[in-house]
C-alpha cells in the first residue's frame, strides 16, 4: 500500500497529536495507519502494539490502563482507555484489542459521525479529515459515550481543588498512622 504525502516508520508513540490509529495490510503484515492532525504515518506495528507501547511509555501498560477503567467504570469488554491523562489522550477501541480489525480513536478529535448501511460509519474529525469504518451505530455511539464519560470521571478528579489527605487513625491510641 503506497498512501500520498505518507511517511514510513518502524516505531510509534501515541502523542497529543494522534486522531487514530487504524490497521492496515502491507503484504502479508498487519501494519498501522496512524493519523495525526497534521500527518500520517504507516507503521511497521500492529494498532494495539502501538497503543500497548504508548501506554509502557506513560508508565502502565494496555492491560494495566483496561484494568484502570474497570476498577473506574466497570467497564470489561472494548474498554476505553486513558494513554496519558494530563495531555488529555483518551483513546476507545472500535472492536475487541484482540481482533486484526480494531482500530484506535482519539476522543479528543471525533468531532461528528455519519451512519451508513451495513453497520459502516464515517468519522468525521476536527481537522475536517474522515474515515471509514465497519462499525455499527450503537456500537459506536457506545464507545463514544463511554470515553466520555472516562474523560469526565478522570478530569474531575484531577481538577478537584480541595483534594483531602485520609488519614488512618488507630481506634486504641487515636495516632495516626499516616
Amino acid at each position: 500500500m503506497k498512501v500520498k504525502n505518507t511517511n514510513y516508520l518502524v516505531e510509534y508513540e501515541i502523542n497529543p497529536d494522534t486522531m487514530a490509529v487504524l490497521p492496515i495490510e502491507v503484504g502479508n503484515n498487519t501494519c498501522s495507519r496512524v493519523l495525526e492532525v497534521e500527518g500520517e504515518y504507516v507503521v511497521a506495528m500492529k494498532p494495539t502494539e502501538i497503543v500497548d507501547r504508548s501506554c509502557r511509555y506513560f508508565g502502565s501498560s494496555l492491560r494495566g490502563r483496561q484494568e484502570g477503567t474497570r476498577e473506574i467504570m466497570g467497564v470489561t469488554h472494548k474498554a476505553p482507555i486513558i494513554v496519558e491523562a494530563s495531555n488529555k489522550i483518551f483513546l476507545f477501541p472500535t472492536a475487541s484489542p484482540t481482533k486484526q480489525d480494531c482500530a484506535w480513536l482519539s476522543h479528543n478529535y471525533v468531532s461528528d459521525c455519519e451512519y451508513g448501511l451495513h453497520e459502516k460509519t464515517t468519522i468525521i474529525f476536527t481537522n475536517k479529515q474522515a474515515i471509514q469504518l465497519q462499525i455499527s451505530k450503537g456500537s459506536f455511539q457506545n464507545q463514544l459515550h463511554r470515553t466520555a464519560q472516562l474523560r469526565t470521571i478522570v478530569t474531575n478528579r484531577m481538577d478537584k481543588p480541595n483534594k483531602h489527605i485520609n488519614f488512618v487513625i488507630n481506634p486504641q491510641n487515636n495516632e495516626s498512622l499516616s
